[in-house]
């Protein structure tokens, strides 16, 4: 008789969180925008789990790792049972939004709609905006002796466009990438209609290749490997090193994953696989939108009928009732204080208690470590701000202050080297992580 692991896969538990989060998508006792939000968030959740999960078990298996994890697996066999895992999460999605999802945003007078369901002036409308907006920003590329295959960003939307020489009636292959800065779905009609963005350009590649014929068009996304990381020992300048490597990440990661519309001709498929050394197991084809991440868009839609109460947190109850005058040091002087985030505030918890410590005479020294932050730039800052704010105040009233700033959390690297530059220029002393970490 076998016994029954008493270890479970890592990542297979991360593909069961994910199919959680689904189940919260298909509670049609949540509102319509919420669902949606939680598809979003599951489609990015999947990305990162392409770029780092799987692409670290891709390497194992291109290097000749064999090692089993603890539940007695090989690299090669958790990526054959990642496979249909990510398969059906996909396949549910794709009914999810089909059958009730957009469907109910409909009921609720917002439209998703393909190009050639549009009215004459909604049409009329995008046309509009691809000629003022989106038009200067393209740049086909073609795929001929002259012009290699373009190299293909990661998670980039892209159109893979076959044209037809009309005179020698040659088929040629072009790409065409959506640029990043355009949103998911493009609005019509004020916002009452939105179109995804790849099909406004597939109606107008006419645009792109005059003097020729657009025989079709097919969108498709790669995922590349997040998996590097700085040979510390041979950087001397850690934050210089992490800031080439950002620069550098994607252009030299191993393509890990081909999404594409069914549509897809196999001679196209083909030629994808072929120019990009993909290998049949890591195409994922879909019948609905691709990068669904971009739904978020869609989530934040002005229509709080739409979504659930927004939840304001509350003020620890022992720090809520400080008598005037009286600090967050004040009472954590007097007995230990836990706090429940999000439920409780940051705000008026830690960031209060930084801020009263940087004013505070009698503290001389701070230090303080910064893992995961925002962009600074992001206008909708959560503490990461105050806290920074209030740690640069101390630094100027001349109390020692040393941060360490982990720049290797990975997808947080750029943000965390804004928030060091940012704290270095203010005279505040900066570790830049722990070496081997």
């Amino acid at each position: 008789m076998t016994l029954p692991s008493r270890y479970y896969n890592r990542e297979l538990s991360v593909l069961d969180f994910q199919d959680r989060v689904l189940a919260l998508a298909e509670d049609p006792n949540l509102p319509i925008l919420e669902r949606i939000r939680f598809v979003s968030i599951v489609a990015s959740n999947l990305d990162e789990f392409f770029q780092v999960r799987v692409a670290g078990l891709r390497e194992q298996v291109a290097t000749g790792v064999d090692a089993v994890s603890p539940d007695a697996l090989t690299p090669r066999q958790q990526l054959e049972l990642i496979r249909p895992r990510v398969i059906s999460l996909d396949t549910r999605t794709e009914r999810l939004l089909a059958n009730e999802l957009i469907p109910g945003l409909a009921d609720h007078g917002v439209l998703i709609l393909p190009w050639d369901a549009l009215k004459k002036k909604h049409r009329k409308e995008l046309v509009s905006v691809y000629e003022r907006e989106i038009y200067p920003i393209l740049t086909p590329l073609a795929v001929d002796p002259q012009h290699p295959f373009p190299y293909i960003s990661n998670l980039s939307l892209n159109l893979a466009v076959t044209v037809r020489d009309p005179v020698t009636q040659i088929d040629h292959f072009a790409r065409v990438k959506v640029p990043p800065l355009l949103p998911r779905l493009l609005p019509a009609g004020g916002g009452t209609v939105l179109v995804p963005v790849e099909q406004v350009l597939a109606s107008q590649l006419d645009t792109l290749f005059p003097g020729k014929e657009v025989v079709s068009s097919h969108p498709f996304r790669v995922t590349r490997s997040a998996d590097q990381a700085v040979e510390e020992d041979e950087a001397g300048d850690l934050l210089e090193a992490m800031e080439e490597l950002l620069q550098t990440r994607h252009r030299f990661s191993r393509l890990v994953r081909l999404v594409v519309d069914r549509t897809m001709p196999d001679d196209v498929l083909d030629l994808l696989m072929s120019e990009m050394r993909i290998e049949p197991s890591e195409v994922y084809v879909n019948d609905g939108m691709l990068a669904l991440a971009g739904l978020s868009t869609v989530s934040a839609l002005d229509r709080p009928d739409l979504k659930l109460e927004s939840w304001a947190p509350t003020t620890q109850p022992i720090l809520s009732r400080r008598h005037p005058g009286e600090s967050v040091l004040d009472r954590h002087k007097e007995r230990d204080l836990l706090v429940h985030l999000p439920y409780e505030s940051f705000g008026t918890s830690v960031g209060a208690f930084i801020a009263a410590a940087a004013r505070d005479p009698n503290v001389v020294a701070i230090k303080q470590t910064l893992y995961r932050t925002s962009d600074p730039d992001d206008p909708a800052l959560g503490g990461e701000q105050s806290i920074v704010q209030s740690l640069i105040a101390a630094a100027r009233r001349g109390k020692q202050v040393v941060v360490l700033v982990e720049l290797q959390a990975r997808f947080d690297e750029e943000a965390n080297i804004s928030w060091a530059r940012i704290l270095e220029e203010a005279g505040v002393h900066v570790v830049y992580g722990v070496a081997g970490l």
